[in-house]
């Protein structure tokens, strides 16, 4: 038996990958003499190759692309001791009808085992709306929970301490908003904003990608954001005051390259925005924090976030010039893919999501959420969000996947993949640069028609089946679909939000509610932090809609331009 490359010198390392150069080959030949089948592909058209060898990796410094868990460049993981030291957080996304309804489904859940909450907010509050706003009539608690005022927020937490767990919440355009209504909720429960822990969603660049739930123009919306980044460093550094979100871009249609390089490429943005308000980068960098949409490709999606962590840690400390290791990490929550989820066949999706989950925490996630069977029929039952639950747990507890750190580090396919994953990101990063960098590719459309030319091409696939989807375009059964109960969200939720809203702007001090609002204006104008306005509003009992109107007065109001 040959000796390894790593233990030969540099002479018999040529010599022997020539070797193996020719023996693939030779192979190759022998293979495709006999019954070739239809050539692979990823879920990203990448062709992939039957047979991977040391000759795939040759190029690779192990020690300078990979290293070891805990170090730069993070390949291989972000903590030294992986999952030994403590399991990734269980996170299931939770939010429907009103604050109470998912009150309860949050205790719910604390209750069988979840270690963290992450909260769905339904339409109305995404954009920025109150419930009895015109607007939010037939939508309000359909897609998550109705919050309008600090009053519901202090009912979503009523009786779960704030400073005992960890509070995910997906919100963008108004995410300031909601940020400061639940510090205000904290204040209530005696807990200052020093001591909670969790995540504001807050990534408006992809929502102008892929999501399109946003309220102001794109510079203001900046703004922002890097406003969040100032006050957060300073009063609650232990919250993650972004999660850069690839996970929508996703869902949207892109592929896994394009995921990884425009998720990666907003994040580059922010830390320029922060860099240009006069923040050090390494006041605000730690805090960062991703979102990654796990798909169906098993290996592509552990390459994926292998490589994500690479990249991030290399262009922090060489390009932006962070000296704090804890700059260079990059910390991400993941969650299965939604888009992948189908109707027929929902039993399907259970085993879809244990794959996924799977290849999330191969690839290292910090923290992941796993999607419920009944999630493209309806918002999901409690039976179907303890199964997803119960997912994880076996995952964690009974299948050994934990106990070893990074285990496909050195497969030559993954390492293969993971490097070409990275060099197909640098590309686009490229392809964005001479686009006139994020905020103009946007302005210009370039990334809105890239993703839809992806989703477009996806689609066709399946259509002409190049691509099976099981229980959808093949292995599809004759007999009548299998029933499973599902959630439904009653016009009650709606009656009852606007007359705690009615019953709110009746009892609270309408007199402060105008001169903070004033005060927020005035600050907007003048170019000052916004968020100690906005937490005076919240704490004023100013509603949602009352501060975007405030905000809105003087950024102005986004309006898409048509692309297609």
């Amino acid at each position: 038996m040959t000796s390894t490359p790593e233990l030969t010198d540099g002479a018999a390392v040529s010599e022997e990958l020539e070797r193996l150069r020719a023996e693939v080959a030779d192979w190759r030949r022998r293979y495709e003499q006999g019954e070739l089948r239809d050539v692979a592909f990823t879920n990203s058209a990448r062709e992939v190759a039957p047979l991977f060898t040391a000759a795939d990796t040759a190029g690779m410094d192990a020690s300078g692309d990979l290293g070891l868990p805990g170090a730069y460049p993070f390949t291989r993981g972000i903590h030294p001791t992986g999952y030994r030291g403590k399991l990734w957080t269980m996170r299931q996304f939770a939010g429907f009808g009103s604050a109470r309804d998912t009150n309860q489904r949050f205790k719910f859940l604390l209750e069988h085992g979840q270690t963290g909450l992450s909260t769905a907010f339904d339409f109305p509050t995404l954009m920025g709306y109150d419930s009895d706003h015109p607007r939010s009539e037939g939508e309000v608690g359909k897609t998550g929970v109705a919050i309008s005022s600090l009053a519901d927020m202090e009912t979503l937490f009523e009786g779960i301490p704030l400073d005992q767990v960890s509070t995910s919440m997906t919100i963008n355009g108004p995410a300031i908003i909601l940020w400061a209504f639940y510090i205000a909720a904290a204040e209530k429960q005696g807990v200052a904003a020093g001591k909670l822990r969790g995540t504001t969603q807050n990534d408006i660049l992809k929502e102008y990608m892929a999501q399109h739930a946003w309220c102001f123009p794109i510079e203001p919306a900046m703004r922002l954001i890097v406003d969040c980044f100032e006050w957060g460093a300073t009063h609650a550094p232990l919250w993650n005051t972004i999660s850069i979100s690839g996970y929508h871009i996703r869902e949207a249609g892109s592929t896994a390259a394009q995921e990884l390089a425009f998720t990666l490429a907003d994040g580059f943005s922010y830390v320029e925005h922060g860099q240009a308000r006069g923040l050090d980068v390494d006041d605000f960098a730690p805090r960062l924090s991703f979102f990654w949409d796990i798909h169906n490709d098993f290996f592509e999606e552990i390459a994926k976030l292998r490589a994500a962590r690479r990249i991030w840690a290399r262009h922090l400390k060489e390009q932006y010039g962070a000296r704090n290791p804890r700059s260079w990490v990059m910390r991400f929550h993941s969650q299965t893919a939604g888009v992948t989820l189908t109707a027929p066949q929902p039993m399907n999706n259970v085993v879809r999501v244990a794959y996924q989950a799977m290849a999330a925490v191969l690839g290292g996630t910090q923290s992941l959420h796993t999607n419920s069977m009944d999630e493209t029929l309806a918002l999901p039952t409690e039976q179907a969000v303890q199964v997803a639950l119960r997912t994880q747990q076996v995952l964690a507890y009974e299948t050994g996947v934990a106990n070893v750190m990074d285990p496909l580090g050195g497969s030559y396919y993954v390492e293969a993949l993971t490097n070409q994953l990275e060099a197909e990101a640098e590309g686009l990063f490229a392809e964005i640069e001479a686009a006139g960098g994020v905020v103009r590719g946007l302005e210009d459309g370039w990334f809105q028609r890239r993703i839809a030319e992806s989703a477009a091409r996806q689609q066709w696939e399946i259509e002409q089946h190049q691509k099976i989807i099981v229980g959808v375009n093949d292995f599809v059964t004759e007999e009548p679909e299998l029933s499973i109960p599902l959630l439904r969200i009653g016009e009650e939720v709606d009656r009852d939000q606007r007359a705690r809203l009615a019953t709110l702007r009746a009892e609270r001090d309408n007199a402060l509610c105008t001169s903070r609002l004033d005060a927020l204006r005035t600050a907007c104008r003048d170019g000052r932090n916004t968020m100690p306005f906005i937490l005076d509003c919240a704490r004023a009992y100013c509603t949602l809609y009352e501060i975007r109107a405030a905000m809105e007065d003087v950024f102005g109001a986004y309006r898409e331009p048509v692309f297609f």
